[in-house]
């Protein structure tokens, strides 16, 4: 076994001020392009936000927008919260990294993800006040 490798980014995201699921997928490959370098290991990404998560999930067929409307019935909106500064509501986003949490860990094969056919990495984001996002991709191999 050879020495250890530690590679890490900083992805930086406009969100905007809507709901959204991002595919991060593309960036954690691109990044693993450059770092992996034909490596095993493993991919971490964490999300250093209080109101953000990280999900793997099947995008474009319409989970990712089930995903937010399953948020909404599970953290509705409105003024049941404690925390109550920003967005009406706002206080549902600070629950949602209990439910989506603001890290992943993905194996990594000869310098590629080992993701499932339908699986992308994707970045949760219920905070319409937060426009822009950072996102750590570390590489250990």
């Amino acid at each position: 076994m050879g020495p250890m490798h530690f590679s890490t980014t900083i992805l930086s995201l406009t969100t905007g001020s809507t709901e959204t699921v991002t595919d991060l997928t593309r960036h954690c490959e691109d990044f693993l392009s450059r770092t992996a370098q034909g490596a095993d290991g493993l991919l971490n990404l964490f999300v250093p936000h209080a109101t953000a998560g990280l999900a793997i999930l099947e995008t474009g067929s319409g989970s990712d927008d089930d995903l937010l409307s399953a948020l909404h019935h599970l953290l509705p909106a409105d003024d049941r919260w404690q925390h109550r500064h920003g967005s009406p509501g706002h206080g549902r986003d600070h629950v949602l990294p209990a439910l989506v949490p603001p890290h992943a860990t993905v194996p990594v094969l000869g310098g590629r993800l080992e993701l499932g056919t339908w699986q992308s990495i994707c970045l949760v984001d219920t905070n319409k006040d937060n426009p822009v996002r950072q996102v750590r991709l570390s590489f250990l191999g």
